[in-house]
């Protein structure tokens, strides 16, 4: 399978941004996708459409459509993560006699499939991150999800999830009585020593759970403790008032722990890019080494980060992260920006704008 390399590089914009804020971003996107961004937001406003986003775990998925959501307006799209709806609708069941009743019947209304109602609740509350839940009850689920928020496109994260369930999201739109709407499959190329590096450096804040990485994506503050000898990351939330971050128990192995679900992400991307009649947008997180400059700016590659002493004050030191991609080709990962530019780009092909 082929993912191309799109060209960010635009002949006469000079200007270095920083893409890591929010104003700078928006002149960004303005200055290298203007007319397709118009051209999405003038469909937006009589039309939509579902995506189905397919990439590795911790490939960005939700990075992407959130940002798409705030460039073209969070008013006209959004973002359904499966795995965040079934945590949510756990959490209900638990909170409460009477949320628990609502979903209940709720899905006594929407809900067909193989088991009972009953026997899906059991399934839902005695799960684990390697045992799929009955397909049926994840597309009520996703209905109910849907039929809270007003109509808006959607960009729907974790399903499919097996290859069975693939079929299914070819027919999604009609199941939740959706109007003709296109569907599209966004497919995401992260090679895996980014998917490595992403999980093996992240930090949470054991406070508010914002995740960071000490590798990639560090807090305004570093600190570093004298007694392990090794450098760490303080919450830039002040409500945390300079918490520590901590490293998830497992996260030091990397992808390993994940691995069987890595080859059955890409399983999933293989039979998504053979079917036919639905299409298919190919999203690329990296550019060859050598390939760079012909392609994109300095200033889209993902800065990796590395620390030293200086008296009793942290230097964060910046450079343009290197790696070997899944081919053996050095490579640079691209931040999340330039990845978007080749969604809107592609969205507008596909739509026919």
């Amino acid at each position: 399978m082929d993912f191309p390399i799109f060209k960010t590089k635009r002949e006469g914009i000079k200007k270095h941004f920083d893409l890591t804020d929010p104003i700078q971003r928006k002149e960004y996107f303005q200055l290298k996708a203007g007319e397709d961004i118009e051209k999405i937001k003038r469909y937006l406003e009589k039309n939509s459409f579902i995506v189905y986003l397919l990439g590795k775990k911790n490939s960005g998925k939700g990075t992407y459509s959130k940002m798409f959501a705030e460039i073209v307006g969070s008013d006209k799209t959004a973002h359904i993560s499966v795995g965040d709806v079934v945590r949510r609708v756990h959490e209900e069941i638990l909170e409460s006699s009477e949320k628990k009743a609502e979903l209940i019947n709720w899905l006594r209304e929407n809900y067909r499939g193989y088991i009972s109602i009953d026997e899906s609740i059991t399934a839902l509350l005695n799960r684990d991150t390697k045992t799929l839940l009955p397909t049926e009850f994840i597309l009520s689920l996703i209905e109910r999800e849907i039929s809270k928020m007003p109509k808006k496109s959607l960009f729907i994260d974790g399903f499919p999830r097996d290859l069975d369930q693939v079929s299914y999201s070819l027919f999604f739109r009609h199941l939740i009585d959706y109007r003709q709407d296109p569907d599209i499959f966004v497919l995401i190329d992260v090679p895996e020593a980014v998917i490595n590096e992403r999980i093996k450096w992240r930090r949470i804040c054991p406070l508010c759970h914002t995740s960071r990485n000490l590798k990639l994506l560090p807090t305004s503050k570093v600190g570093y403790d004298k007694e392990k000898g090794e450098f760490y990351l303080i919450c830039d939330n002040p409500e945390c008032k300079g918490a520590r971050m901590i490293q998830k128990e497992g996260d030091e192995a990397g992808i390993e722990l994940i691995r069987d679900r890595l080859n059955k992400d890409q399983e999933l991307i293989n039979k998504a890019f053979s079917l036919h009649g639905v299409p298919k947008i190919l999203l690329r997180n990296s550019v060859p080494v050598d390939k760079a400059e012909e392609f994109i700016d300095d200033y889209e590659i993902t800065p990796e980060y590395s620390y030293e002493l200086d008296g009793e004050k942290v230097k964060i030191i910046e450079k343009p992260w290197k790696f070997y991609d899944d081919n053996g080709t050095l490579s640079y990962s691209l931040m999340p920006p330039p990845v978007v530019l080749s969604l809107l780009s592609q969205m507008v092909e596909v739509l026919n704008l």
